[in-house]
């Protein structure tokens, strides 16, 4: 079966810092923003449910104060950034979707607002009503308090945690790789893509290596563990390549990307 993002109805869309943010100059690459929020209006304005789930405000806030490598930094100093690149994040989502009529909420969550039931629901009520409402909600972890025993790790994971909190049918990993292959295709020839996935198995997992793939602070591993919470609340995931224009046209017109298919649905 060929999936496509344009099959869902309350969809979820994760975009990575690596995509989001030029890794020369630490600005937010605008034409590429552009063109992906372009795809989020079309859907939007067919009746569907858009929720963006963006990091960057590390990478942001980091290039503004003149710190140094993120892997560098100290948790205050990435606290501090976070602060700054949020405002930065929050505003460009603002100034690009606004312009449409379309109103935009920014949404910062922690990790304990997953596990706790009373801030779970409270958070859920929020992203349902804003839905209600027709807003998009603008998601990311609130870097500013959370620190490494009580933050999400990476927004992969957080994407899924959304999904799930939400009852998305879809939800939508933009990568720096096309999908999930059976082997780390840059420095494995023989690799080969798979396109579509019913059930994680301990080999697959064991297919995705260590999380150093990619710019971000995840890689194949936060993904899969993704999918896996994904399927498990009944919500189809993609990961795709989103380095290119209209990353969610170039889904819905090609099979180079990995579906995760649960064997339920909401």
């Amino acid at each position: 079966m060929f999936h496509q993002v344009a099959h869902g109805q309350r969809i979820v869309i994760k975009i990575g810092s690596s995509l989001l943010v030029d890794h020369e100059t630490g600005l937010i690459r605008r034409e590429w923003l552009t063109s992906l929020l372009n795809e989020i209006i079309f859907y939007w304005q067919q009746g569907k449910e858009m929720i963006i789930v963006s990091s960057g405000a590390i990478a942001l806030g980091r290039r503004h104060l003149q710190l140094g490598d993120r892997a560098a930094l100290t948790l205050p100093q990435k606290q501090a950034a976070a602060a700054v690149g949020q405002i930065k994040l929050a505003h460009a989502y603002q100034e690009a979707l606004y312009a449409q009529g379309i109103t935009v909420a920014q949404v910062l969550l922690t990790l304990d607002d997953s596990q706790n039931a009373e801030r779970f629901a409270n958070a859920k009520n929020t992203l349902k009503t804003l839905l209600e409402l027709q807003a998009i909600p603008v998601i990311n972890e609130n870097d500013t308090v959370a620190t490494a025993e009580i933050r999400f790790g990476d927004n992969d994971r957080l994407a899924a945690c959304v999904a799930h909190m939400i009852e998305a049918d879809t939800l939508v990993l933009l990568s720096d790789i096309d999908g999930f292959y059976t082997a780390n295709p840059q420095v494995d020839q023989t690799a080969v893509l798979i396109r579509e996935v019913r059930e994680l198995t301990p080999e697959m997992m064991a297919m995705a290596g260590d999380s150093a793939t990619e710019y971000g602070s995840g890689g194949m591993i936060t993904k899969l563990a993704a999918a896996k919470m994904a399927m498990e609340s009944g919500c189809r995931m993609v990961i795709a390549a989103g380095k290119h224009m209209s990353p969610l046209r170039r889904i819905d017109t090609s099979e180079d990307n990995t579906w995760f298919i649960p064997g339920r649905a909401f």
